[in-house]
């Protein structure tokens, strides 16, 4: 047999991941049961000290007693320690293991979808902790959003190309996520030519995304199949749709045969998209629009005396740490509140949180209160979540994040 070359034999040996990380005792129980992330206080810093790692450097993860379970990247930097890429000791932090799991999350994707327009990598949800992949048909919106993932970026491009062949690929690395890891904030094409606008499809309704500029990658799956049911109960209605955005919620109800639909946002760029998307779909004559502040806003409209059959609350996130919890509580039974008393006798409301903080049943006791605090009646008549495209670790409670309720809310 000929010897391997020697520059083939060099590569192979440099990327074999010969870095350990040491748990401390009984530290592997949530490993073990699918979790995928490293605490920094579980890490045996006496045995593998932490200021030993690079941040985004890769790593044989042992039990305490030396046992191997699995491949990390480590942030030495970070309460996340460390997340587990792969069970395979032998496992190559490489092309080869995104072009394995982009196929596998491909699949699942063209399963659900008949168009290609969905989030394609959900982080942790497609075991690739930290990585997020939005599709918009022949456009990739990445975001980087741990060390681990930015070291391997271009192994990264090099799979979406091989997988996906898209024609443009964007890095939207400028979340909140990445000044965690000690990462800067930049976005860029790092692959072809944007073309003005990037046009999607969902529920049959169409809009153009502002992808370098809008919120996260621009545009959110997540509520497709919760907007998809809102759509079948909103003709002939007067919507208020809160925290608007660019109209995903408010421009699909007008397209689904509301009456009227009034927008409201604190920002005049979205807004205008807005209104671009509602011309898109040739329903500008029922969308309109106001700027401001949400709870200023729907003040006003109180005391204008204006009422709708239908109101939408799909607020940012008010609790983004435990610690916030309380006051986030008391912010989401406010603007709650407030919207119940801009519905007539017998209205829906569309109450929404992505706080991954606050739990299903809190968001329906806040909802509860809020209809007694307005001696009405409320019937929850709906219960979502996000979409299929953002599957749900089962070990990982974080992955779930999003919930919406549908709620009757009337008087005797």
């Amino acid at each position: 047999m000929l010897p391997a070359p020697t520059f083939l034999l060099s590569t192979l040996l440099e990327t074999v991941v010969t870095q350990r990380l040491r748990l401390n005792k009984n530290a592997d129980r949530r490993l073990k049961a699918g979790h995928l992330w490293i605490y920094s206080n579980e890490v045996d810093i006496k045995e593998t000290p932490l200021k030993n790692f690079t941040a985004g450097e890769a790593a044989l993860v042992e039990a305490s007693n030396g046992k191997t379970l699995g491949v990390a990247y480590i942030n030495p930097h970070s309460l996340i320690a460390g997340r587990v890429m792969s069970r395979d000791p032998e496992m190559r932090l490489d092309r080869s293991l995104f072009v394995h799991r982009f196929n596998q999350a491909l699949a699942l994707r063209q399963r659900l979808y008949a168009k290609p327009f969905y989030r394609l990598i959900h982080g942790e949800g497609d075991l690739l902790p930290g990585l997020v992949i939005d599709r918009f048909g022949d456009v990739l919106v990445v975001q980087l959003n741990t060390a681990g993932m930015q070291a391997l970026a271009d192994e990264i491009v090099d799979a979406l190309e091989k997988v996906i062949k898209p024609e443009v690929i964007v890095f939207r690395n400028d979340t909140g996520g990445r000044r965690q890891e000690g990462l800067e904030a930049h976005v860029e094409v790092v692959k072809g030519t944007l073309p003005d606008e990037v046009v999607i499809e969902e529920n049959g309704t169409q809009f153009v995304v502002p992808v370098l500029n809008g919120q996260k990658t621009g545009w959110f799956f997540d509520h497709r199949e919760n907007r998809a049911w809102l759509n079948n109960h909103v003709a002939g209605k007067r919507v208020l749709d809160v925290f608007s955005y660019i109209g995903g919620w408010g421009v699909q109800a007008a397209a689904s045969g509301a009456s009227e639909v009034l927008c409201i946002d604190a920002s005049g760029p979205a807004l205008e998209q807005v209104a671009r998307n509602a011309e898109l779909n040739g329903v500008q004559e029922q969308v309109a629009i106001g700027e401001g502040d949400a709870f200023e806003a729907l003040a006003a409209l109180k005391a204008d005396g204006e009422q709708f059959d239908v109101v939408i609350l799909d607020p940012p996130a008010f609790i983004k740490k435990r610690k916030d919890i309380p006051n986030g509580e008391r912010a989401y039974a406010r603007l709650n509140r407030e919207a119940m008393r801009l519905l007539g006798r017998d209205g829906l409301l569309l109450s929404a949180s992505c706080s991954m903080h606050l739990a299903t049943d809190r968001l329906v006791d806040v909802v509860r209160g809020s209809v007694r605090h307005q001696d009405r009646h409320g019937q929850v008549i709906f219960q979502g979540h996000q979409g299929p495209d953002h599957p749900v670790h089962p070990a990982i409670p974080e992955t779930a994040y999003l919930k919406a309720l549908g709620v009757r809310v009337f008087r005797d």
